[in-house]
């Protein structure tokens, strides 16, 4: 090939490429669109409640005696007591079967044995007939294995590839696992905005989220459906942690693009200070552009599909979609779920199980109960230097635990 031509090409390919970095920039540097920074900042001081001071971290609830929740509880024999409309819910891979059927064992004989909700399964592609033999071998439940729709799970058609193909180089750079890995990127979208448009789910109202491969150690004798519903809440985790801050760059600015075009949605008793703390970790909050990154890790979590159904969470779903962090960075189903609930929710719907034992590795939540067997009490990791990635406090601190 002539020299020539070969300058060209490369000239063109540089062009190409900083064209793209200057999107991907001008993205993560965005602004929303109404009036100025300054009167959007005045808004929503005025939108989100105040919070007058604030109490000291707690000392860690987990290394006390913990046992089962205050309020209404539905025990094994309370006949009278209708099961709530739930399924456990799992999106998996026919390769992680082993994982999956490890994990059951756990949740069946911590909980689902003595209560006995279906399980729902989804994967892109059809299981195979090995995946649902041994699975339903593992339960007296029924089980329901479902296909997710094409269009639940394809890149959608606004995402431009060159942006995603430089932006996923950048992830690289700053070192976000999965960066590249899209099938990755399609599920952390699926996980936050499309698992309950499914039609498998149109009529179920409950759902509790396993994923393979996570560890269940405390026997649960009550019904965790039943607490949530009679005790009128909507959502409930076990872990809180920080994210990785280059991963969501744009994440809040996006969100506070919506929520000024949406003030109404924003409930007067939301969690704003725990979703913006910038004490702890300023440094999170500085590259997560005024987002503590704290989050509910989500791998658990048992949840009212109604909230996630709601215009206000299903329209910033779509905010967000359709703004492409999912693809441009690496926005994860976690923080967007938590920022949804801390903005949208009434933050006295939020409910820890801290007398639930799990590990998703590295992290566990291990409480000081006799119900609990294989976990050290207070235990959050085995690596010391992830310590710090536990906010834990935070929650402590602006919403409080019940």
């Amino acid at each position: 090939m002539p020299r020539n031509r070969r300058v060209n090409r490369l000239l063109a390919l540089i062009a190409l490429v900083v064209v793209s970095v200057f999107i991907v920039r001008k993205i993560n540097h965005s602004t929303p669109p109404q009036g100025s920074q300054q009167q959007q900042d005045e808004s929503l001081r005025t939108t989100f409640s105040k919070h007058p001071g604030s109490s000291p971290p707690s000392p860690n609830p987990l290394l006390q005696e913990v046992g089962e929740p205050d309020g209404i509880l539905t025990h094994i024999g309370d006949s009278d007591r209708p099961r709530a409309n739930a399924t456990l819910l799992s999106l998996v891979r026919n390769l992680e079967l082993r994982g999956i059927v490890r994990t059951m064992q756990d949740v069946e004989r911590t909980f689902n044995s003595k209560f006995n909700y279906p399980w729902t399964f989804f994967n892109d592609v059809p299981f195979t007939e090995e995946f649902k033999r041994r699975t339903q071998a593992m339960t007296k439940a029924p089980c329901r294995y479902e296909l997710i729709p094409k269009e639940h799970w394809e890149t959608p058609p606004w995402i431009n590839k060159d942006i995603v193909a430089v932006s996923g180089q950048i992830l690289v750079e700053d070192d976000i696992m999965y960066a590249k890995q899209q099938s990755y990127h399609k599920m952390c979208r699926w996980n936050s905005g499309m698992f309950y448009k499914h039609p498998a789910l149109k009529d179920v109202r409950w759902y509790w989220r396993i994923e393979p491969n996570t560890r269940y150690y405390c026997s649960i004798d009550y019904d965790v459906f039943r607490y949530m519903e009679d005790n009128e809440k909507t959502y409930g985790y076990v872990i809180n942690i920080y994210d990785a801050p280059q991963s969501i760059r744009t994440l809040w600015p996006t969100t506070m693009e919506f929520v000024a075009q949406h003030p109404e949605y924003v409930n007067p008793n939301n969690a704003i200070q725990w979703l913006t703390d910038s004490e702890i970790r300023p440094d999170h909050n500085a590259i997560a552009n005024g987002y503590s990154t704290c989050h509910f890790w989500s791998n658990f979590e048992i949840g009212d599909m109604d909230f996630f159904r709601s215009d206000a969470y299903d329209k910033y779903f779509e905010y967000l979609d359709h703004a492409g962090g999912f693809f441009y960075e690496r926005w994860g189903d976690a923080p967007v779920h938590s920022i949804g609930l801390g903005l949208f929710l009434d933050k006295s719907k939020i409910h820890w199980f801290k007398d639930i034992g799990y590990l998703h590795m590295p992290y566990y939540n291990c409480p000081a109960s006799k119900k609990c067997s294989g976990c050290h009490a207070g235990r959050f990791t085995d690596a010391g230097y992830l310590n710090r990635e536990n906010c834990i406090d935070n929650f402590f601190k602006y919403v409080h635990a019940d």
